[in-house]
């Protein structure tokens, strides 16, 4: 399998950037500490999704600590930022695995290196966490994924937005894995919904130019775009389709805008009336959001983030990660996975989350929601949603063995060719 259909990060030069010092929380390399490892993007161009994560992650640590920790012990976090750099990953998890002899790691923004870390992983008997939304079919008990996949949101969203603004969908995504497969499941939605995907187009994660682009939407004529667009440079997008009056025309939906909490970074103007599906937004009403919000917000001050579904999946996994030691009775990597496919859960700022034990997914709330003045605005809530995507291709109770990404078997169980 191709890490990055064509250079996920290209412009990022690995060989010459430098590599950054981990950062540590807690007790300073005590023998007697339970080792987490977080490598997550704390620069590069997708610092936008790292920085909100690495955050949640520490603050879910202390709030361990605080409580007394896990098994008697403090849970140890150190930080690796791999500068959103493929060999990065693959290194740190390396030095994760092998050096730091960490319990657990939780990593990885993007399908390529989320493959390049799990592997590595694998090898080492190092349970793994993936904390981001993604396009489905990892299949390996090694690793487990908390974050939403197509069949959880893309599945409501389609035809919601379909709904609402009409048939003719135009397709934007980013040019790797993750763009390439969650615009074949956009296309299948909108086609079983009896709609028609007029147009799919693929960008590097470098490109901020997209003129073109907008005006072969405007020739379309679509009645609305979705968009699978990744990163900082693509943020871009959306300002050049607002000046040219093209938001006020043809809505757009969306499948990853907000992660990056790309509306605070844009007007208000510019992304009023956008809709997009999440397992998280920071908008939910709930007394236990609301708390995890204070409580955020009182952490970090002026400089907290909004929290997005990446922050909070990744706070609530490392909850959910600790549930299962505290189950099992250890931090051993066998009894943990056993412990959290036996029914763990937390009940979490997004509500109930639970690991669904034939694809180790999350089984979690889904909402939809659309952006008005920098806010979001739910407008519908679905509770307890399957990974019903991956379950077509992975089942790790009948074959515990596999550790395998069935991207293609994946889209040819769904029936998309």
């Amino acid at each position: 399998m191709s890490l990055d259909r064509r250079s996920v990060l290209k412009g990022a030069s690995a060989a010459t950037v430098a590599l950054a010092a981990p950062g540590i929380i807690g007790r300073a390399q005590a023998a007697d500490t339970i080792k987490m490892v977080s490598i997550l993007d704390q620069s590069g161009g997708l610092d936008i999704y790292g920085k909100p994560m690495v955050d949640a992650t520490k603050l879910a640590v202390e709030e361990i600590n605080g409580a007394g920790g896990l098994l008697g012990k403090q849970v140890e976090l150190k930080l690796y930022d791999p500068q959103s750099t493929i060999q990065f990953y693959t290194q740190y998890a390396t030095q994760a695995a092998a050096g730091d002899k960490a319990h657990v790691v939780h990593a990885g923004i993007t399908s390529a290196s989320r493959e390049a870390i799990r592997p590595t992983l694998g090898r080492f008997k190092t349970l793994y966490f993936y904390n981001t939304l993604y396009e489905g079919g990892v299949c390996d008990r090694n690793t487990f994924c908390t974050g939403s996949t197509p069949a959880q949101t893309v599945e409501k969203l389609v035809p919601y937005c379909m709904k609402k603004w009409g048939k003719k969908v135009y397709i934007v995504a980013a040019d790797y894995n993750y763009g390439h497969i969650t615009a074949q499941w956009v296309k299948k939605y909108v086609a079983d919904n009896g709609g028609e995907a007029v147009e799919i187009e693929f960008f590097p994660l470098d490109v901020t130019n997209f003129g073109p682009t907008i005006k072969k939407i405007q020739a379309a004529k679509p009645d609305m775009v979705m968009s699978a667009l990744v990163g900082g440079a693509h943020v871009s997008f959306y300002r050049q389709y607002a000046a040219a009056g093209m938001n006020k025309n043809v809505p757009i939906a969306s499948t990853t805008f907000g992660v990056g909490n790309e509306h605070t970074l844009i007007s208000a103007e510019e992304g009023n009336g956008m809709i997009v599906a999440y397992s998280y937004l920071q908008e939910i009403q709930s007394d236990a959001n609301k708390a995890f919000v204070k409580r955020f917000q009182d952490k970090y001050g002026a400089k907290a983030p909004y929290l997005n579904e990446l922050a909070a999946r990744s706070y609530e996994a490392a909850y959910l990660w600790a549930e299962g030691v505290k189950k099992a009775g250890t931090t051993d990597q066998m009894p943990v996975i056993e412990a959290l496919e036996g029914g763990v859960s937390y009940a979490g700022p997004s509500g109930n989350i639970s690991i669904e034990p034939k694809t180790h997914h999350a089984i979690q709330n889904v909402f939809l929601a659309e952006l008005n003045d920098q806010k979001f605005t739910i407008l519908e809530s679905h509770e307890q949603q399957p990974p019903t995507d991956t379950l077509l291709v992975c089942d790790l109770k009948a074959d515990p063995n596999q550790a395998k990404f069935y991207f293609e078997n994946g889209l040819e169980a769904a029936g998309i060719k």
